[in-house]
């Protein structure tokens, strides 16, 4: 793997050698706009608005629109002039704790890998982030923009984080959001209740992005000259009682469980009772096969006869086949 960066991080007088590394790969589909008579490429030109001219690269500038249709006109040399210094440099400003940090201020990870010489003082940071639960709030300029960052450790690697600034965040007051909505204890009971049944560990290998696989085999098709029936309109949400639905859901959820443990158990009963025909096969040898054949008829017609008063009809049913 290319590296796209290097440099060093800096905080108080140590210096690291690193190079950066992208973290995430792009998995979106990539479609061109089309002709639809002969299925042309469509081609964009720089155009005026005022005359509907082409305009050449030479005759284009930059402008901020302080206000609709009004700008004011930026030079590169006025870009020069507010330009940071790019010391190729992870400067870490502040260390603070982990958990401090909302995650929504985290935007898109890389890795740091240590350069030559930079292995030990790498090591030295990243036990020592690990060690005391806490992450580096560093500015780093990468290409040409500068960049608020947190250096946080994730196992033998340390990752370089870009965050967003605070002036990016929308800030929550802004929405039109619910307080107290009045529910009572039962509610938050069977709703805690139905969070506890549906809590199963992370495994981000469960999660899929459904949409692309979908669109993927719908493009296989079209190559291959097979037609999907066209998708039916899906309806909007219906607005429903709250308790009914934690109700129906809780429902839902103890049938999977229950569904879950008869599988379980049927497999476990299976093997056990393999060792019991085993087991009793071996006591026949030593008696007559009449007298264990008639035992194990009575024990079992038993047996089911109890099932049966348990569970009514489905242990009927149990008791004639036994018999």
């Amino acid at each position: 793997m290319r590296s796209m960066w290097k440099g060093h991080i800096s905080f108080g007088l140590v210096n690291i050698p690193v190079k950066l590394y992208s973290a995430t790969s792009s998995e979106d589909l990539s479609f061109r706009f089309l002709h639809k008579k002969d299925n042309c490429p469509i081609s964009y030109e720089r155009v005026c608005e005022h005359d509907g001219k082409e305009v050449a690269w030479e005759d284009i500038v930059r402008g901020y629109e302080y206000e609709k249709g009004r700008f004011v006109v930026l030079t590169d040399e006025d870009f020069k002039r507010a330009d940071v210094e790019a010391t190729r440099t992870i400067d870490i400003v502040d260390f603070v704790d982990a958990d401090e940090v909302d995650m929504m201020y985290f935007d898109k990870p890389y890795y740091l890998q240590p350069d030559k010489g930079g292995e030990k003082p790498y090591v030295l940071l990243r036990q020592a982030l690990a060690a005391t639960n806490r992450i580096g709030i560093a500015k780093v300029v990468i290409r040409t923009r500068q960049h608020l960052a947190a250096v946080k450790p994730k196992g033998d690697a340390l990752v370089l984080n870009v965050m967003r600034f605070q002036n990016e965040l929308v800030d929550v007051s802004e929405l039109d959001l619910p307080g107290d909505a009045d529910l009572d204890k039962r509610e938050i009971g069977m709703a805690q209740q139905l969070i506890d049944n549906l809590t199963e560990p992370f495994d981000p290998a469960r999660y899929t992005d459904d949409y692309r696989e979908e669109l993927l085999k719908v493009i296989h098709e079209k190559l291959e000259g097979v037609e999907r029936p066209s998708a039916e309109e899906r309806s909007s949400a219906q607005v429903i009682d709250i308790m009914s639905a934690l109700k129906a859901s809780l429902e839902r959820t103890r049938r999977d469980a229950a569904g879950k443990g008869e599988r379980d158990g049927g497999e476990g009963g299976k093997r056990s009772g393999g060792r019991a025909r085993s087991r009793s096969g071996a006591k026949g040898r030593t008696r007559s096969g009449k007298a264990a054949g008639g035992g194990a008829e009575r024990s079992a017609g038993s047996a089911a006869a109890k099932e049966g008063k348990a569970h009514g009809k489905g242990g009927e049913e149990k008791v004639r086949r036994a018999s």
